[in-house]
Parts: C-alpha cells; sequence; structure tokens
C-alpha cells in the first residue's frame, strides 16, 4: 500500500485531507486505482469514510474529473461518484454518459447504468435493456435496477417467462434480473419457480432481497420457513457467511425458537443446529471470513442451544411425502414406522433417501428393500437400493 493510500485511509484529518483534495482535484487517477484494487482488504468503514473524505471535496468546478475515475468500478465508490455526478448534471453530462454506455470499458458501463438510474434519459433504454443480463453481475443489477426505475415492462415481461424455463441457468438469471428490478409481485413467482428447481438454494438466496425473509415468514410461514431452509442448506457453500446480516437470520431464529409450537419450525431450528455447530468446529468455513460475519456465526450457534427439547418429536409431522420439509425431517427422525410410510411415495428420491435412513438406524430389513424397488421405475436408483445391505 502507497504511503499516499495509507494517508487517505488513515485517522488523521491533517493527512487525509490533503490527499482526498489532490486525489479530486489533479485528479490522481493511479491512487484512485490502487483503492479500488484494495477494495477487498479494507474495512467496510474504512471504505465508507473514504467515500466520505472524496465526496466533501467535490464541487461544481472539479466534479467532471470524476468522470476520469469510471474505468475502475467498485461498488464502496459508486454512490458518492454517481451522486456527485448528479448534483451537478447538465445536458452535456448526460450526453457524455451515453457516449460511455455505448461505447466505454464494462466499468464505464457499470456506473452509466448507474447514472441513468437517477437521470431517466430515454435514450439509455435500449442499452440498459441490452445489458440487463450481462455476465458481469454489477452491470446486470444495475441495468436491471434501473429498469424498474422506469417501469419499462418488456425485459420484466422476459423474465417473467424464463422462470418456466427447463434450463436451470436462464431460469436463476431471470430470478437475479427480477430481484434488482425491485418490483414485490415478482415474489410469488419467483417462489413458484424455487419449488421446480434444482438451483432452488441459490435462488433462495436472492429472494430476500426483494421480499424480507422475516416479512415473508409472517405473511406465509409456510414458504417463509421453506426458503429459510434453503438458505441454511446453502450456508457456507452455495450462500455466502455474509448473508446472514442482510437476512436478519439472528433475529429470526430467535423468533423461531421463542414461539416454537409447530413443526415446520422445528425441522428448520434443527436444520440449523446442525449446520451452525458443523460451521464453527470446521475451520475452512471461517478461515476467510471477516471478524463481523465470524461473531455473527457464533452468536447464532450459542443462541442454537436454546432450541426446545421436543424439536424432534415436532418435527416428525412433517414426514409426510406433500411437506417441503420432508427430507430434512428425515435427516433428524428416529420414528421408523413413519419413515417406512414414504417407501411407498410417489417421489422416487424420497423413496430412496427413506431407505438410507433406515440403513442409518440400523432398521432396514428386506421387505423394507422389496417395497422400495416395487415403487421405483428408475433403474439408477434402483441399483442404488439393490447395493444397500
Amino acid at each position: 500500500m502507497s504511503d499516499k493510500l495509507k494517508k487517505l485511509t488513515g485517522k488523521n484529518s491533517n493527512d487525509f485531507e490533503p490527499v482526498a483534495y489532490s486525489l479530486i482535484n489533479t485528479p490522481d487517477i493511479e491512487l484512485f486505482k490502487e483503492l479500488v484494487d484494495k477494495d477487498d482488504f479494507l474495512f467496510d468503514f474504512v471504505k465508507q469514510n473514504v467515500a466520505q473524505r472524496l465526496e466533501k471535496v467535490c464541487n461544481q468546478s472539479n466534479y467532471k474529473n470524476l468522470l476520469k475515475f469510471l474505468k475502475f468500478y467498485s461498488p464502496s465508490y459508486e454512490e458518492f461518484i454517481i451522486s456527485t455526478l448528479v448534483k451537478y448534471t447538465d445536458e452535456d453530462l448526460t450526453d457524455t454518459m451515453l457516449q460511455l454506455f455505448e461505447n466505454g470499458c464494462e466499468d464505464e458501463k457499470i456506473y452509466c447504468a448507474k447514472y441513468f438510474s437517477y437521470i431517466q434519459d430515454t435514450l439509455a433504454l435500449d442499452l440498459l435493456k441490452q445489458y440487463a443480463y450481462s455476465d458481469n453481475s454489477y452491470l446486470s443489477s444495475n441495468c436491471a435496477a434501473t429498469l424498474g426505475k422506469f417501469n419499462n415492462k418488456d425485459i420484466y415481461n422476459e423474465a417473467i417467462e424464463k422462470l418456466n424455463s427447463d434450463d436451470e441457468f436462464e431460469k436463476l438469471s431471470a430470478v437475479k434480473f427480477l430481484v434488482s428490478y425491485g418490483d414485490i409481485n415478482a415474489a410469488e413467482p419467483i417462489l413458484n419457480a424455487i419449488k421446480h428447481s434444482s438451483f432452488a438454494e441459490n435462488m433462495a438466496s436472492e429472494l430476500p432481497y426483494l421480499y424480507e425473509l422475516s416479512e415473508l415468514i409472517k405473511t406465509n410461514r409456510k414458504d417463509g420457513l421453506y426458503i429459510l431452509n434453503l438458505i441454511i442448506n446453502g450456508l457456507g457453500e452455495t450462500v455466502a457467511l455474509s448473508q446472514l446480516y442482510d437476512f436478519d437470520i439472528y433475529n429470526i431464529f430467535e423468533n423461531l425458537i421463542k414461539n416454537n409450537n409447530d413443526s415446520m419450525s422445528s425441522v428448520v431450528l434443527l436444520n440449523a443446529c446442525e449446520k451452525f455447530t458443523s460451521l464453527t468446529e470446521n475451520d475452512e468455513y471461517l478461515y476467510d471470513e471477516s471478524k463481523e460475519v465470524k461473531e455473527d456465526v457464533y452468536a447464532i450457534n450459542k443462541l442454537l442451544e436454546l432450541v426446545p427439547y421436543n424439536a424432534e418429536e415436532l418435527a416428525d409431522e412433517e414426514l409426510k411425502e406433500d411437506s417441503p420439509f420432508v427430507f430434512t425431517s428425515l435427516d433428524f427422525t428416529t420414528n421408523v414406522e413413519k419413515v417406512r410410510t414414504l417407501l411407498k411415495s410417489n417421489n422416487q428420491t424420497l423413496i430412496l433417501k427413506s431407505v438410507e435412513i433406515l440403513k442409518e438406524l440400523q432398521k432396514l430389513t428386506p421387505e423394507d428393500k422389496n417395497i422400495a424397488l416395487e415403487n421405483t421405475s428408475n433403474s439408477d436408483i434402483k441399483n442404488i437400493i439393490l447395493a444397500i445391505n
């Protein structure tokens, strides 16, 4: 880290004020590039301080210098840059931003897409639509959000249709678009897509950015807990641990523990107990995480010690084929007879899972295997069942 960057990110105003002044007024493109390159190594509060220091220097006479920084994208400085440009904008600046949106580099396009969420010039619409499904997540997200500000329904309606696609990647990209677009009416079709997707965990971790998870649990308990359970399954794998704070998971678990009087919440809490035990006992999950994330994980793990003793008994009520929690419930049951009822399920994956659980409980009989095989037509699943002794 250069001496200038150390001063800019430091605590001494005698150091950071002249560096901030120089960065904006020169403009010091190399220093800004270094700042962006260090994004992953600076604490959030440090980056917030830097953004405030730089914003304070900007004025009517130097704001156009910010255009030189658009080649280096950072979500940490996007808001200060765009809000400053918007504050002093005029027709010439908007024309410049349109030109950059069309011909600039990818980082410049990201900033431009954000700019047009404030300055809703219809000349930007075609470009916003063009990049709405960009492989760059920042660009696609900004385009979708800005199209939402325009209330443009063309791509929105296409995304709703894509939720029915057989292509799981296309379906996931549609979910991401709709969440960034920000229309709460998309929540229900997204929920339906999640229930029929092999990417359910990935999609579930997107939905709370459109529909607050605690609110979803209040208004539609079954679906809300289903989404929460998927998020728990994906933690440390497909769902980042930093998202625990975004979703207010601690308070959600606290409320579930206080009001744990049903089988669905019992399954979810048992699943959470197992997941957070694993997260805290395996260094690989927390090794690269920030201090704040580690504290969240350990606090939640401690909280989950309060899960009521009767949770396993209540969770057995979800051992039924039509329950969205049946697979999770199987992981915690010792109720052999209820597991055996699932051997006649119409869901062949569920039949296989039930055979495996009976094997783990040391209760699998030849008759159980015969029943399972009689209700299974998939040759691969049949072979797996036959191999289980």
